[in-house]
């Protein structure tokens, strides 16, 4: 069951993901907490904040991706944030609980891979020199 997907730019909160997941047939809750943090190889020095950008259909193709991975006895709740993101804030969710770790683990993994691959969402690395950088579509000045 896929309880929520959501692209938005409000902060995410790791607890209302695992407690909207939590069931009382669900005996294991997996988490990932994606955060923007101030180093990354592609930059050339300090990285002080991400400006995450979206295309318009990013969310239906975030419940598309979660939907396609959703199984009997699985909850799933998953979002990313768009906006500009500080060091430390949280850029993506995911939680999945199920009757057991192994699929809450296997399951909650391939959504955020298949997430970071997949979904049109692009960002801004804003570097302490002044420059910025879209990773993976070059550089650009401020």
């Amino acid at each position: 069951m896929i309880v929520f997907s959501r692209v938005s730019d409000a902060v995410l909160d790791a607890s209302v993901h695992l407690d909207a997941v939590a069931a009382p047939d669900s005996g294991a809750s997996a988490i990932f907490v994606g955060t923007v943090r101030d180093h990354d190889p592609d930059a050339a020095g300090e990285v002080i904040r991400l400006e995450y950008s979206a295309h318009p259909d990013a969310e239906r193709i975030l419940g598309e991706i979660a939907a396609s991975l959703d199984e009997e006895g699985l909850r799933i709740a998953v979002s990313h944030r768009v906006g500009a993101l500080d060091i430390g804030e949280a850029a993506i969710v995911c939680a999945v609980s199920s009757a057991h770790r192994a699929d809450a683990f296997e399951i909650c993994r391939e959504l955020v891979e298949r997430v970071k691959a997949e979904l049109p969402v692009w960002k801004k690395q804003l570097e302490a020199d002044g420059t910025a950088v879209w990773v993976g579509l070059g550089s650009l000045a401020k």
